[in-house]
């Protein structure tokens, strides 16, 4: 079950820099670590679903990679968002 609009649009409301961002990083991470975590519970459920599995994986590399360049331009953004989304420790 992909995320609902609702879900959607209050996360994209959440960490939008500005009126109407959809794009900037901080939005994409945010989005996909809500999918993420949708397809871990999904992942509890059913553990052999190697499909969902290889997407997940490509998903976490996708959101490294976005944390990554964050991490590169803008680091308060990025501790910011590590702590706002409960990524890391």
């Amino acid at each position: 079950m992909p995320i609902t609009v609702e879900r959607k649009q209050e996360v994209i409301k959440n960490f939008a820099l500005h009126e109407g961002d959809t794009g900037s990083s901080d939005v994409q991470i945010a989005l996909m670590t809500e999918r993420i975590s949708h397809i871990q519970e999904h992942l509890k459920t059913f553990p052999k679903d190697n499909n969902s599995r290889r997407g997940l994986l490509k998903l976490v590399a996708k959101r490294r990679k976005l944390l990554d360049y964050l991490r590169a331009t803008n680091e308060d953004r990025y501790k910011a968002i590590i702590a706002k989304l409960n990524i890391r420790k």
